[in-house]
């Protein structure tokens, strides 16, 4: 039962939301017929298409150690927002926006898969975002898990991965939070995310353990009370979106038979 409803300190949400509440959330799985997984997660106005393409074998720094590896790459298309930008491909170069987003993606992802019981194999995530509403980073790793899920069990499957490997050890699911007009609240849209006084990343387990957090004041320095209010927020929404990520995954792929 939600205990914050809006106004608080006379402040209303942009869409009207309680100061606990996400926005409203959809995965749909399969989204890709070309993909060993793949997932478009909507969050509010925030879109992202995730892809995980399995590859046998490791890099070569990988090779020998019986390891696997999961990496990711990060980016928004160019009408993602409400003016185009050029794609950094044709820049000639990948900004540094892009490369952190990238490496935050991976590193919440290898935090749930036993990389030994992956065996020397390769999963690859593809985050684009094709609209963007604040939260892009926190909806890729979300959905990224999904799509990394099903590529998991695609290698099962075609028995890359032994049928009683426990490839994935847990879930893992992230979402923003932050502190506007004095008031800590969940998942920021865009409208809210550039008034923030904090902003916040956090990546949570599906055991509810913090894997990252990501924090910045972006005003006035926030005190312990406010933190541990916000990362009460995070693990509450992130605990939600685990439930949606188990619902997705307990259906059939879209386009399935």
């Amino acid at each position: 039962m939600r205990v914050v409803s809006w106004p608080v300190n006379g402040f209303i949400r942009v869409d009207g939301r309680a100061v606990d509440q996400l926005r409203n959330v959809t995965i749909e799985r399969g989204w890709l017929d070309t993909a060993e997984g793949s997932a478009l997660i909507t969050c509010g106005g925030t879109r992202v298409l995730c892809a995980a393409s399995f590859t046998p074998g490791v890099p070569r720094w990988r090779r020998g150690s019986g390891k696997g590896w999961v990496t990711a790459e990060y980016a928004m298309l160019p009408r993602s927002t409400s003016e185009r930008s050029d794609r950094e491909s044709v820049r000639g170069k990948i900004g540094g926006r892009t490369h952190e987003i990238s490496r935050l993606i991976g590193r919440a992802l290898r935090a749930v898969v036993d990389l030994k019981a992956l065996g020397e194999n390769t999963l690859q995530l593809d985050c684009d975002v094709l609209q963007a509403d604040g939260g892009t980073r926190t909806a890729s790793i979300t959905g990224a898990y999904v799509a990394l899920a099903d590529a998991v069990q695609w290698a099962r499957s075609k028995g890359y991965v032994g049928r009683d490997a426990a490839a994935l050890i847990d879930s893992v699911a992230a979402v923003s939070v932050g502190i506007i007009d004095g008031t800590p609240m969940l998942d920021l849209p865009y409208a809210e995310d550039v008034r923030a006084e904090t902003d916040m990343n956090v990546v949570v387990s599906g055991a509810g353990d913090f894997i990252e957090v990501q924090g910045t004041a972006e005003q006035a320095p926030f005190s312990r009370a406010e933190l541990n209010r916000l990362l009460d927020l995070a693990v509450s929404g992130c605990a939600e979106l685990s439930q949606i990520q188990a619902t997705a995954l307990a259906g059939s792929p879209a386009g399935a038979a």
